[in-house]
C-alpha cells in the first residue's frame, strides 16, 4: 500500500517509456471537464484518493474492462488535481501532478487498446489488423462510411478524414462520414482484396476515394504486402467463408486450427512499422545496372514514425488517419537518408503497367459499378525534389495509363501537377505528405466540383 500511494503523491513516476503526453493533454482534460463531477472542499485529497484507487486497479488489471476503470479512475484523478485552485499553496505541485496523471491514464488507454476485440487471425500486417477492427468498430457505432479512402503509406498519412469533412461541411455538405483504411504497401491488388473478400457487403460505402500514384499500379515490382496477405492465416481462413468480425470469438474447430496455425507462422511476419516496398526508397532491379550496384534502403517513413517511439497502428486516429508532423527539410533528410534517384527505385523496378495490377484495377472498377460505388482515383502530389527525370517520365507514362483506364467508369483527378501542394513544407519525406499537406489536399478535393460526393448517410 505505500508502494501505491507512492504513486499517488510521488514525482517522476513514468509507466510509459517515450510517451508524449504535451500532445494528449488539453483534450483529455477537457473529457475530465466535462464528466460533472460535484464540487469539493478539499480537491487535492480527492485527487490523491482517486489516483490511489487507480494505482489499486492497475496492480491486477489484464482486460480492456479492468483497464477501462483504471483509465476513469486516472481521469478523476485528473479532473480533482486540476480543481485546486490557482491561489492554493498546492496549485504548483498539483499541476505538475496533472502532467503525471496523464501519463498514467495515456499508458491505461494503451493497455486497453491492446486487448482487441477482433478474434480473428493476423492477415501478416500489423497495420491491416489494426485498421480492420478499427473500420468494424466504426461501422458498428455509426455505420459504414459514406466516403472511404483507400490506399497505401501515401493515402494513409496523405488524406485527413476529418479535414475533408471540414472543407466539405464549409462548402454545403455537411455530414460526411469519411474514413480512411489505408494500409502501408497496398497495391491495386491490396485494395481489391479489401474490397471485393474483406469488407463484405454490408460494410461497403458509398464513395470509393482512391489515393495513391503510379507506384502503386506497377506490377514489376515486388508486390510483398500482397503476398504476405494471401500466405497468411486470416486470408485462408476468410477464403473458407469465415468473415472478420468483433465481439464474439467465431465458433468451431475451424478458427482453433487458424489460430494455431496462426502460432506457428507468428515467426514469419514481421511487425510492421511501414514496408520498405512501400517507401521513396527499396529494393531495386534493373537489368541496365549490374546487380552488385543495388542496394536496400529502409523506408525513410518508418524511421520517422518510430522516432516517436510509437507504433503505426497506435498512432492511427479514429477515423483511420496517420497524422505525421515531420517537415521535409532536404538540407536535413538527406544527412540522415541516401538520395536514391529514379534509376535505382524498386518501386519502379520492371516498370509495367500491364500484368496483375491492371487486373486488379480493372477488377475494382467492374466490382465497383456492379454495386453502384462511384470511384475517384487520385493521383497523390511529390515533392520536386523526389521528381528526378526517371519518376518524372513514369508520371508521365501513368497519367496516360489513368486517362486512359478513367474511360471503365471512374473518375480521375490529378494533384501531383499542383505546384501549391508540392511544398516540402507539406511533406515529412520526398514522397510522403505530412498531415499539413494532408489537410491541404482535403481542402483540394472538397473544392473539386467534378467529384461525386454522396449524399450524408442515415
Amino acid at each position: 500500500m505505500a508502494a501505491i500511494a507512492a504513486i499517488a503523491l510521488c514525482t517522476g513516476c513514468s509507466p510509459s517509456e517515450g510517451f508524449n503526453a504535451a500532445a494528449s493533454t488539453p483534450s483529455l482534460f477537457q473529457l475530465a471537464q466535462n464528466v460533472g463531477f460535484p464540487n469539493s472542499a478539499d480537491p487535492f485529497g480527492e485527487a490523491v484518493s482517486a489516483a490511489t484507487r487507480a494505482a489499486n486497479l492497475a496492480q491486477t488489471a489484464s482486460s480492456a474492462a479492468q483497464w477501462d476503470e483504471v483509465a476513469k479512475a486516472w481521469l478523476q484523478a485528473i479532473y480533482w488535481m486540476q480543481s485546486v485552485p490557482p491561489e492554493s499553496p498546492k496549485r504548483a505541485f498539483a499541476q505538475k501532478k496533472v502532467q503525471e496523471y496523464m501519463r498514467y491514464l495515456a499508458y491505461a488507454q494503451q493497455q486497453t487498446a491492446r486487448s482487441s476485440s477482433l478474434y480473428y487471425p493476423t492477415f501478416g500486417s500489423t497495420v491491416l489488423d489494426t485498421q480492420l477492427e478499427l473500420y468494424l468498430s466504426y461501422s458498428a457505432a455509426i455505420g459504414p462510411p459514406d466516403v472511404l479512402i483507400v490506399g497505401s503509406s501515401r493515402a494513409l498519412q496523405g488524406v485527413d478524414p476529418q479535414a475533408l469533412q471540414q472543407a466539405l461541411a464549409a462548402r454545403g455538405k455537411p455530414g460526411l462520414k469519411i474514413f480512411n483504411f489505408s494500409i502501408n504497401g497496398a497495391t491495386a491488388q491490396v485494395v481489391n482484396f479489401k474490397l471485393q473478400k474483406l469488407l463484405g457487403p454490408d460494410r461497403l460505402p458509398k464513395m470509393i476515394l482512391w489515393a495513391d500514384g503510379v507506384r502503386a499500379f506497377n506490377s514489376g515490382r515486388l508486390d510483398r504486402t500482397y503476398n504476405e496477405i494471401v500466405a497468411s492465416p486470416g486470408y485462408q481462413l476468410l477464403v473458407s467463408g469465415v468473415r472478420p468480425s468483433l465481439g464474439d470469438a467465431v465458433a468451431g474447430d475451424r478458427l482453433a486450427t487458424a489460430l494455431s496455425e496462426d502460432l506457428e507462422r507468428s515467426a514469419t511476419f514481421k511487425g510492421d512499422s511501414l514496408k520498405a516496398d512501400d517507401g521513396a526508397i527499396a529494393p531495386v532491379k534493373l537489368a541496365s545496372v549490374p546487380q552488385a550496384q543495388f542496394v536496400e534502403f529502409r523506408d525513410p517513413v518508418a524511421v520517422t514514425t518510430l522516432a516517436r517511439a510509437i507504433p503505426v497502428e497506435r498512432a492511427i486516429d479514429a477515423n483511420g488517419f496517420l497524422s505525421v508532423a515531420t517537415r521535409f527539410d532536404p538540407t536535413r533528410y538527406y544527412r540522415n537518408f541516401p538520395r536514391v534517384p529514379g534509376a535505382y527505385d524498386g518501386d519502379y523496378a520492371g516498370f509495367y503497367l500491364g500484368g496483375s495490377q491492371d487486373a486488379a484495377l480493372k477488377a475494382v472498377t467492374q466490382f465497383a459499378r456492379s454495386r453502384r460505388i462511384p470511384m475517384t482515383i487520385v493521383n497523390l502530389p511529390v515533392t520536386w525534389d523526389y521528381l528526378d527525370p526517371t519518376r518524372e517520365w513514369r508520371e508521365v507514362q501513368f497519367r496516360q495509363y489513368m486517362r486512359q483506364a478513367s474511360q471503365r467508369a471512374f473518375l480521375w483527378r490529378d494533384l501531383s501537377t499542383q505546384n501549391r501542394l508540392m511544398r516540402n513544407d507539406y511533406f515529412a519525406d520526398p514522397s510522403h505528405l505530412n498531415r499539413y499537406g494532408a489537410a491541404a489536399v482535403a481542402r483540394a478535393l472538397a473544392a473539386d466540383a467534378y467529384i461525386p460526393w454522396p449524399q450524408p448517410g442515415s
